[in-house]
């Protein structure tokens, strides 16, 4: 497969090149939420806590974070959208994610989103991180999503 992947400290000049090769599904995610992919990539990096981008050969190929939803309920939303590029490297995302994620939703206690039913690598990969995937859907914007979710013991 080739490529070298590192993880690195988000950079506002990394949301335009995802963005413009974002993945088909991340994008319909998006567009359902209300955004273009580069206004949510925008708006993940604004306002995450912690934000990281994996890089494939030095090029942005994806962007993830959690954004603190109640500091008192200890809640957070976390989120991932990246390029096919980033899914040709799944064993490697699949390794990292773990501790990626524990860093991310380090103190805590409920972390979160939604993921399209039809998204099927990011359910994988989520499934593969710890997170739990409900399967009952509901609709955003006549998009079916599946909440996902993860309880930490902190």
């Amino acid at each position: 497969m080739g490529g070298d992947v590192q993880v690195v400290p988000a950079r506002a000049t990394h949301v335009g090149p995802i963005a413009s090769r974002i993945r088909d599904i991340d994008r319909t995610e998006c567009e359902a939420m209300g955004h273009s992919a580069k206004q949510a990539l925008r708006q993940g990096f604004m306002l995450s806590d912690r934000c990281w981008t994996a890089l494939v050969d030095g090029r942005p190929e994806a962007m993830f974070g959690a954004v603190t939803v109640s500091a008192i309920d200890r809640r957070a939303t976390v989120w991932f959208l990246g390029t096919d590029e980033v899914y040709r490297h799944g064993r490697l995302l699949r390794s990292w994610g773990q501790s990626l994620i524990h860093r991310a939703v380090d103190s805590r206690w409920w972390a979160g989103n939604l993921v399209s039913s039809a998204n099927g690598k990011a359910i994988r990969l989520l499934q593969a991180w710890g997170f739990t995937v409900e399967p009952e859907e509901q609709m955003v914007s006549g998009v079916p999503f599946r909440q996902f979710w993860m309880i930490r013991d902190v």
